[in-house]
């Protein structure tokens, strides 16, 4: 059976020797026909919020926070409409500001590829840096009473926009709304402790889950502590097509956005699978391994114990190299090792909580990676090398028999779930 799925900017078709495969995707949505009029209508008549035009004013300085390249936004085109939508606001009053959280800033180039020839050339962009303290201001304290600092230019803007995109989350339940705020353009140290191993590891931090999910609770109180003024959120299609706005109010528009994304990203299974393949979206959500454990952790709601996952994933930027992820994945012997590391630390270390994640699931299932990395640096990441999905396939249905196989060619895009 011929599969296509999405990997890097091509895609990637594989041919399974089985008739048993079960191909696990979101219901397709079809693009809105006329974007840009959509979102003029969506600015015009936001949800819980007055008119975006009315909330603006000509001499307000205005902070427009994007997510950075690991992410799919059209921001390209939303940042025009954007401007077309405001006209009576100078070109110099903006500043766009690229929600890094803890990730490598983007080069020049990249930048003027995420928000095209026009914006670049005119506007004003920058990168946040969680790690500079002379470009962060504080902003409070978390619930629990430790201090948060926010990108400067962002907390000294008079009116705040956050751009984001819609889709299924493991940790958050969803992304978009607040998070496009933080951890987006907040302090290492405050990013450190909102990632902390118990709340990572409640159950209810989880894909599809908003009510009384702790992660998504922080970013909520946290993202909250600077007023944001409008929410513009979207979700997309396998195309990248757009399929919703969703703006106004941050809470009351991130809220239609997740059911509409629940309604149609959420997928039962009857039962467990011993084989299940996965993708992590393609480009730009496949750049890096890092990334790419949200695709793993799809594919493990549904693996049976001791299952095989397999991985497709370019990973065009490495593991990265920016970060602890790839050292403290190599530096350890097991996931046992790196748990017990996460669970006896004092306090909270760089990128551990995707390491908690990745090594939760290489528990559960072994876990091999169709990839771009050295096969060498797949293994010191305790993974196996796939080089070919469909002859790798063939040889574990020689072992297991002719058991089911589960294929999620989007990846995280999808949420799959075992019916009860």
């Amino acid at each position: 059976m011929k599969v296509p799925l999405q990997f890097g900017r091509t895609g990637l078709t594989i041919d399974l020797p089985s008739n048993r495969v079960t191909v696990v995707e979101p219901m397709f949505v079809p693009g809105i026909h006329d974007e840009a009029a959509a979102f003029a209508t969506a600015v015009r008549k936001p949800i819980g919020s007055r008119p975006l035009k009315d909330l603006i004013g000509a001499g307000d300085q205005v902070a427009i926070v994007i997510p950075d390249h690991t992410r799919p936004l059209p921001r390209e085109r939303l940042l025009p409409w954007l401007f077309t939508a405001l006209p009576h606001v100078p070109a110099e009053n903006f500043v766009i500001i690229n929600g890094t959280g803890t990730h490598r800033p983007n080069t020049e180039a990249e930048l003027r590829l995420m928000v095209g020839d026009a914006v670049f050339e005119r506007y004003r962009i920058i990168n946040h840096d969680g790690f500079n303290p002379d470009t962060l201001r504080p902003v409070g304290h978390t619930v629990d009473g430790r201090p948060v600092s926010m990108n400067r230019a962002y907390v000294e803007a008079d009116k705040r926009i956050v751009m984001g995109f819609i889709e299924p989350h493991f940790m958050a339940g969803f992304s978009g709304g607040y998070k496009g705020i933080f951890p987006a353009v907040a302090d290492v140290d405050a990013i450190k402790h909102y990632h902390r191993a118990q709340v990572i590891g409640d159950p209810l931090s989880t894909w599809g889950v908003l009510e009384n999910n702790p992660t998504q609770a922080q970013i909520r109180a946290n993202g909250s502590l600077v007023p944001v003024d409008f929410c513009i959120n979207v979700t997309q299609n396998r195309r990248r097509e757009i399929t919703g706005f969703f703006c106004g109010d941050v809470l009351a528009a991130h809220a239609e956005g997740c059911a509409f994304a629940k309604r149609t990203a959420m997928v039962a299974c009857p039962q467990p699978f011993p084989i299940v393949i996965t993708t992590n979206g393609g480009f730009p959500l496949d750049q890096n391994l890092y990334q790419t454990v949200k695709g793993m952790s799809a594919a493990a709601q549904i693996v049976a114990p001791g299952g095989l996952i397999i991985a497709a994933a370019e990973c065009s930027d490495g593991f990265p190299e920016h970060g602890n992820f790839k050292q403290f994945i190599c530096s350890h012997a097991s996931a046992d090792a790196m748990l017990a590391t996460i669970n006896q630390a004092p306090v909270p270390i760089l990128d551990q909580w995707q390491v908690q994640l990745f090594a939760l699931i290489l528990q559960r299932a072994r876990v091999g990676l169709h990839s771009h990395l050295a096969p060498e640096d797949v293994i010191r990441a305790h993974l196996e090398p796939v080089t070919d999905i469909s002859a790798r396939v063939a040889e574990e249905l020689k072992t297991l028999g002719d058991v089911p196989i589960a294929v999620l060619p989007e990846g995280p895009m999808t949420i799959p779930y075992l019916k009860k």
